[in-house]
């Protein structure tokens, strides 16, 4: 097992405290940002939450990995529906580094003109 989910969830919602203690308007514009995903309604909770989750392997956030996994399970995602949207997840962070190692070999030959 590389990380206990559960317990991560758990420990990162318990940190948060002392966060929300010190900034108690910004915590709640922060929850309401989250009330606020999906009140259109034109996505399906599975669907922002496997979207969340594609989301949060690129941007190797472990505390939203494990909130938004646990939604999904909640929200009836099934693994191989997860599987496909991690797969969009790697194949997208790949395209991003090769699109930025374009700009990097741009920038290396501006810097010898």
């Amino acid at each position: 097992m590389l990380n206990d989910w559960k317990a991560q969830l758990s420990n990162t919602r318990k940190a948060a405290a002392t966060l929300a203690n010190a900034n108690p308007k910004f915590i709640q514009a922060f929850q309401a940002l989250n009330a606020a995903q999906g009140a259109n309604g034109h996505l399906d909770a599975k669907t922002r939450e496997l979207i969340a989750l594609a989301v949060a392997v690129t941007t190797r956030c472990d505390g939203c990995i494990a909130s938004h996994a646990s939604a999904a399970r909640q929200a009836g995602a099934t693994e191989g529906e997860l599987s496909e949207a991690l797969g969009t997840a790697i194949a997208l962070n790949a395209g991003a580094a090769y699109v930025y190692s374009v700009r990097a070999m741009e920038a290396h030959q501006q810097f010898g003109e």
